[in-house]
């Protein structure tokens, strides 16, 4: 498998309604897209939530590379060129997955980044980290890492932002999710 996203920062003035009609009328168009685990449409808006920033960053999660690159180069990602701009597209490497297709059903995903120290072996790695991150009761999470960068990030899928009193991160909104399997 293989994750992506690219994160848009827009101004702070931005209207983000923009980005929830475009959301609204074109999200399904990578409902069913081929090899993609899932999609999730997120928005940070300044203000809310703690964010500093108006944002739009998609997060793929592929099955494999042909999707993916699908995607990138029979032209559906020009749709991001043409909107946004030349735009950098971050890989990581799925470790931890618990999802399931329940992850429709939330409105919010919280992501927090940690980095990964250099060590005398990586052995036990993912069982590490899946001990080191916090437990939401009740979330399913992904747990992404980068080994060009050395960073890991876990992503949990929440209804309910109150448990995340006391932790730093970043939430996002789910505006829509497109899996495997067409509505």
């Amino acid at each position: 498998m293989i994750a992506t996203q690219y994160k848009i920062s827009l101004p702070s003035d931005y209207d983000m309604n923009i980005i929830k009609d475009r959301v609204r009328n074109n999200g399904h168009k990578t409902d069913g897209f081929d090899d993609l685990k899932f999609k999730l449409y997120l928005v940070t808006v300044k203000g809310m939530h703690d964010n500093l920033q108006n944002s739009y960053s998609p997060l793929y999660l592929w099955k494999d590379s042909s999707g993916l690159n699908k995607f990138l180069f029979d032209g559906f990602y020009d749709n991001i060129i043409k909107s946004f701009g030349w735009q950098n597209v971050n890989v990581g490497i799925p470790l931890i997955d618990t999802t399931t297709p329940k992850i429709k059903e939330n409105k919010f995903l919280f992501q927090i980044t940690r980095e990964i120290h250099p060590q005398e072996s990586l052995t036990n790695l993912k069982e590490k980290i899946d001990e080191e991150i916090p437990k939401i009761v009740g979330t399913e999470y992904l747990v992404i890492y980068n080994p060009e960068k050395w960073f890991y990030d876990a992503y949990y899928f929440l209804n309910d932002l109150s448990s995340l009193k006391e932790m730093r991160g970043v939430i996002y909104s789910i505006l829509h999710v497109s899996t495997e399997e067409p509505k």
